[in-house]
């Protein structure tokens, strides 16, 4: 299956390693990326691709209407990564995520209806089922969010479903686990810890550390959204996730292993407002499709320890303003709160 396809929020984690994956698996294919370039987004993920003949980049808003419609009648499917995804900064400030993660899936559904898209595909997340203190969660489950974040996400999974059943859209939905790999950006609990260790900063984490997560590597998701695109069946959530269970002080141990660094540097901080203990994902349904994990979790975090060691060009830059200033608020008030 050849497609043209608008990639939105292609500059962030799961959407850089996203379209560098398609260019290089699918000669003939040819992408539209659509990114705002907010304080995660960084065209430096992108470098491999940036002068392909097969990639276009395109400065915008998924909200924009203006932006939006004239690049979906160019493609044969959206793919929307685009979305302000990180649970502490909803808490903070969750005006800006109903923005980005409601109105623009609903600018982009309408512009994808205008234009008779061939295949929408929704990028989720497992948060919209909630704490899972025990089980796994089928996407037959309801989803009962629990964070301004997975809140808003939940809401554009049921937009996007509407416009499947009232409109006849050709809606995908994808929920997957936590993503690890290269090129997140460093708020986020793996590249936190990480690159803190190397630095021999401590690692923050929230109350006692025994919220559990399914952690996959970032190749293996984008093989997932990807299959879904091309083979899903229109309508249809699946999950994506790698069966782990591994909960945060498991995680820094295993990290300080890998880099030869002091447990002393585990430093435990006041809990998350409302912090969700454990996640957990059934992946039958897209395995009974034909995906698979190809990285176990050793691997993944092994490689993505190494890939953050072998490129402080990228990471070192970021950690200085914007950065440095949400870290002394999301942190400096959790330490003097332990």
């Amino acid at each position: 299956m050849s497609l043209n396809i608008l990639v939105t929020g292609g500059a962030g984690f799961i959407g850089s390693n996203y379209i560098r994956q398609v260019i290089q698996t699918h000669p003939s294919d040819r992408i539209i990326n659509l990114d705002k370039l907010t304080y995660s987004g960084n065209l430096e993920n992108l470098r491999e691709v940036a002068d392909h003949d097969r990639y276009e980049f395109v400065h915008g808003d998924i909200a924009d209407e203006d932006t939006v419609k004239p690049l979906v009648k160019r493609v044969d499917a959206v793919v929307n990564f685009a979305a302000e995804s990180h649970v502490d900064r909803s808490i903070r400030a969750p005006k800006v995520f109903l923005r980005t993660n409601i109105d623009g899936p609903h600018t982009l559904l309408e512009a994808a209806r205008a234009a008779g898209i061939e295949r929408f595909l929704q990028v989720s997340t497992d948060e919209v089922y909630g704490e899972v203190l025990t089980g796994r969660s089928a996407e037959t489950d309801a989803l009962c969010p629990r964070s301004p974040y997975s809140a808003s996400k939940a809401a554009a999974e049921l937009l996007a479903h509407s416009y499947f059943v009232t409109y006849g859209l050709p809606v995908l939905v994808t929920r997957g686990s936590n993503t690890i790999g290269p090129y997140q950006y460093p708020e986020k609990v793996v590249p936190l810890f990480v690159t803190n260790a190397l630095e021999d900063k401590p690692l923050p984490i929230y109350g006692p550390g025994t919220a559990v997560r399914d952690y996959m590597h970032v190749d293996d998701h984008c093989r997932g959204v990807d299959h879904v695109l091309r083979h899903g069946e229109a309508g249809e959530s699946y999950n994506i996730g790698a069966d782990n269970e591994v909960d945060t002080l498991e995680l820094a141990a295993s990290i300080l292993k890998a880099l030869g660094k002091s447990d002393a540097l585990v430093q435990h901080v006041k809990d998350r407002p409302g912090h969700d203990q454990r996640y957990s994902v059934d992946a039958r349904k897209i395995g009974a499709t034909g995906w698979a994990v190809r990285y176990p979790f050793e691997e993944s975090l092994r490689s993505t320890v190494e890939w953050y060691a072998a490129n402080e060009w990228w990471w070192k830059p970021i950690k200085d303003g914007e950065y440095a200033r949400w870290y002394e608020e999301q942190y400096g008030d959790a330490r003097d709160n332990a």
